[in-house]
């Protein structure tokens, strides 16, 4: 295995995250937009909601993988102060992939809503229903939402400025795994 690329996991997993990432916030926009339809909204909502649950859970597996399987080091050539904003955007990252859907979540059950996958796998609310925290968890939902398209804006940049401009090999790190070997 190519030593200074993640492995193929760790890539898979951080494409199908950013994937799902990218459908899942216009989703959430849109859905509470005035003027559209019952039935688009109604679908934008399981949509939202379900994929959230399975964003939290893809944190929880990424997070066990990177624990067991530490990335690969970054390259020498990479200046100190890009490391450790490197390191201080993920760090942000994996916090808000964190907030943002557990803040979902306690606006949705705290709302009296249901979480369709949670529900058939027979999970109860883990809050009481109560409109005041709904209403709180709403906010931060939102704002931890906006914070993370502003850190993800950020990284995308930094990764297209390595991947275009520098061509340092920091881009290709965690382009998709598209074959070849790797855990």
């Amino acid at each position: 295995m190519d030593q200074t690329r993640y492995s193929n996991t760790a890539r898979g997993l951080h494409w199908l995250m950013a994937v799902l990432i990218v459908l899942t916030v216009p989703a959430g926009l849109v859905m509470v937009q005035e003027g559209i339809s019952r039935d688009l909204q109604n679908a934008l909502f399981l949509y939202h909601k379900n994929v959230g649950v399975l964003l939290l859970l893809l944190v929880a597996v990424r997070l066990a993988w990177r624990w067991r399987n530490p990335p690969p080091p970054k390259p020498a050539s990479l200046p100190q102060w890009q490391a450790r904003i490197a390191e201080a955007t993920h760090v942000a990252l994996y916090a808000l992939l964190v907030a943002v859907p557990v803040a979902g979540y306690v606006r949705v059950r705290a709302g009296g809503f249901p979480i369709e996958s949670l529900d058939a796998l027979g999970v109860p609310a883990l809050v009481p229903r109560s409109d005041a925290l709904a209403e709180v968890a709403k906010t931060i939902h939102y704002g931890a939402g906006l914070l993370i398209a502003a850190v993800i804006a950020l990284h995308v940049g930094a990764a297209l400025f390595h991947g275009i401009v520098k061509r340092d090999g920091v881009f290709s790190r965690m382009w998709p795994p598209l074959g070849g070997r790797g855990r």
